[in-house]
């Protein structure tokens, strides 16, 4: 009964609303995800079927006002969701106040979760705009790492959610120029370390989009800048970031001192974080895309020890070093072949992520897409085994 009322909700209220009023419009999408999984680890392999459906709506009452809500539903099944304990509890949103989701169901093998990805009002006037509610602000410039990214870090390899998550924010913008403005926005947080407050800066010379911020985030100081443009018609980005060292995290000493390691987060000098990104497509299709990644406190050996403290610090990634390379080309009009790896050069583990999308008519695109990680135990990539997906996907 509840699914049911789900359903009517994301998908024929919206129907309804917009055949009364031309001030509201939606798109959206519904989704089969298959994927088998083989564990390093253990050797098994584990079979999985993930259902995944997106509203997206707009209400415009007049020139000044738009208002959005987004919702996402999925059911996952399969032995994922046996064999791990508190499944729900990893695939949750988690935002500071107030979740705006529901647990449609939670059994053995399967498990239905309902959330509001997407609630903000946006009013603007003149040269001035203010966005308030769950919304994505995205200050990187970069396609893979985005270290300025304070409010919403991406994970290139969750191919699933191309819409990245969103935050609780309040979000001001004045505009000093068709292609220049100062922003500042605010999540509030329940203490001191939840909050992130920060101004950008954002102007265009030469050809090219540079942007300044600063701010709070976590009770520590960070600032930096990035920029976008292109060299000989191919893209050139690049961002960096400077923040405050970090408090030491001592329920992660016991765990490292077993390797005769420390925590990340006793690294005693100001954090830096640097991306360099380029991107070229050539007049066949062909395409080509490279993107490094420094932090100046990251592992170079037993990175997989320390993946979950760097989450827990905001880092990207826990290595020193990371290189992304990516190929694709438009076999034909309808089949795009693309191929991307993630290395890291210090414990040469990697990942590599052959795909093929193939649209089947309007609206309708099939896709195939593995995951092959390979390393060490313990390496950065080494401990994750592989994975193949199948994904069929209707637009609307």
């Amino acid at each position: 009964m509840k699914f049911k009322k789900v359903f009517l909700l994301v998908f024929v209220l919206p129907m309804v609303i917009k055949a009364q009023t031309s001030s509201f419009d939606y798109n959206g999408y519904v989704e089969d995800l298959f994927n088998t999984t083989k564990s390093s680890l253990n050797s098994d392999t584990y079979y999985d079927n993930l259902v995944h459906a997106r509203l997206n709506t707009r209400w415009y009452p007049n020139n000044n006002i738009t208002g959005a809500l987004e919702l996402r539903m999925r059911a996952y099944y399969g032995s994922t969701v046996e064999n791990t304990p508190n499944f729900l509890e990893q695939i949750k949103s988690q935002h500071e106040f107030t979740q705006l989701d529901a647990v449609l169901w939670n059994k053995k093998e399967s498990v239905g979760y309902f959330q509001v990805d997407r609630l903000w009002l946006d009013w603007n006037k003149g040269n001035t705009e203010f966005t308030l509610g769950r919304q994505r602000i995205a200050w990187g410039t970069s396609w893979v790492w985005n270290p300025t990214d304070i409010f919403n870090p991406y994970n290139v390899l969750d191919f699933d959610y191309q819409e990245r998550p969103g935050v609780d924010a309040l979000r001001v913008q004045y505009y000093t120029g068709p292609v220049s403005k100062f922003e500042l926005s605010i999540r509030p947080g329940k203490t001191k370390k939840g909050w992130i407050a920060a101004g950008l800066w954002s102007t265009n010379k030469w050809n090219y989009d540079f942007n300044l911020l600063a701010g709070i985030k976590e009770n520590r100081w960070i600032a930096g800048g990035s920029w976008a443009g292109n060299i000989l018609g191919g893209g050139f980005r690049g961002e960096i970031t400077v923040s405050q060292k970090t408090q030491l995290l001592k329920e992660y000493q016991y765990s490292y001192s077993l390797f005769n390691e420390s925590p990340l987060s006793a690294f005693d000098h100001p954090v830096v974080s640097f991306v360099l990104s380029g991107d070229y497509t050539f007049p066949n299709s062909f395409y080509i895309h490279t993107e490094a990644l420094y932090n100046n406190n990251g592992e170079t050996k037993y990175v997989g020890l320390y993946q979950q403290e760097a989450t827990k610090l905001g880092m990207l990634t826990a290595a020193r070093w990371s290189i992304y390379q990516e190929f694709a080309y438009d076999i034909t009009p309808l089949i795009r072949g693309s191929v991307f790896g993630l290395f890291n050069p210090n414990d040469k583990s990697y990942v590599i992520v052959p795909s093929v999308t193939y649209s089947v008519y309007t609206n309708l695109d099939l896709l195939l897409i593995g995951l092959i990680f390979e390393g060490k135990p313990l390496t950065e990539f080494g401990d994750y085994g592989q994975s193949v997906f199948v994904r069929l996907k209707y637009s609307f």
